[in-house]
């Protein structure tokens, strides 16, 4: 009952923040590149509902276009980390205890040995900030995660019988990955890929809140909370239209997973019963 109570919850934020990355595609209040002085720091009211930034910009636009922004990345970077780490696990556990094994797992663990923060510091420092180096930062660092739980999965499968059964058939390790071993262990991919994009949208929010993300005119979320930490005091809606837009995201995609999780992972389903 819980599990699906959270599932359910964590759909309707996760559609919630969908929905206004498409909506921003089409229509916002204002124009997130109008500058108006004179109405800077307006509280929330009738015109502009959740009211203006330092530079008069609606705040309602600029959390739709955000919206889009933190989506894009993630969804981008996710991928990225996807496409490159679950071959390599799989490649990792249909050679288990071989060289190239041995290979793969040392790679990760010195991706890990750098954070996201600092892979990102080292590209913007020789090709610039930007969205596509955030993205390029957060999906190098996803490239481990997705490798390390491929492999530790798909270890357990090759043990099935099944799977001699195929090997018996003379298929060889790269067919039995594509068409035994992935479609078992995809559940858990999903699940964690859900994860993977709550994850990716606090990474882009911290990259662009220290410069190296999304740059202006381009709204994000964490360079908007960047720019409102000196006027806290004076407008605070400034500050926490933002942080809410994050908080709400990064959960809602917590409780999706966690809710696919108790959903698809049959044993979960049964301890909780």
């Amino acid at each position: 009952m819980r599990g699906s109570l959270g599932l359910g919850i964590g759909a309707a934020l996760t559609a919630i923040l969908a929905g206004m990355a498409l909506l921003s595609l089409f229509w916002t209040p204002y124009d997130v590149t109008l500058i108006a002085v004179g109405e800077r720091l307006l509280p929330p009211g009738p015109e502009h509902w959740l009211g203006t930034d330092h530079f008069g910009r609606d705040m309602v636009s600029m959390i739709l276009v955000g919206a889009q922004t933190s989506i894009a990345v993630a969804l981008v970077a996710v991928g990225l980390g996807m496409a490159v780490g679950v071959p390599l696990g799989l490649s990792a556990a249909a050679r288990g205890g071989s060289a190239l094994d041995d290979i793969i797992m040392r790679g990760n663990d010195l991706v890990f040995a750098f954070p996201a923060l600092i892979i990102a510091i080292l590209i913007t420092a020789v090709f610039g900030p930007g969205a596509i180096n955030a993205i390029i930062a957060i999906g190098i660092f996803n490239i481990p995660v997705f490798a390390r739980l491929t492999r530790g999965a798909a270890m357990g499968v090759w043990q099935r019988e099944f799977i001699m059964a195929a090997r018996v058939a003379g298929k060889g390790r790269a067919l039995i990955s594509l068409e035994h071993v992935l479609p078992n262990i995809a559940n858990m991919l999903i699940v964690q890929a859900t994860i993977q994009f709550s994850l990716a949208i606090l990474a882009e929010a911290g990259l662009a809140y220290v410069g190296l993300g999304a740059q202006p005119p381009l709204p994000s979320w964490g360079r908007m909370l960047a720019e409102a930490q000196t006027m806290i005091s004076l407008a605070p809606h400034v500050a926490l239209v933002p942080g809410l837009a994050i908080v709400f995201s990064v959960l809602g995609l917590n409780l999706l997973g966690d809710g696919l999780r108790d959903m698809l992972d049959p044993r979960l389903g049964k301890a909780g019963r």
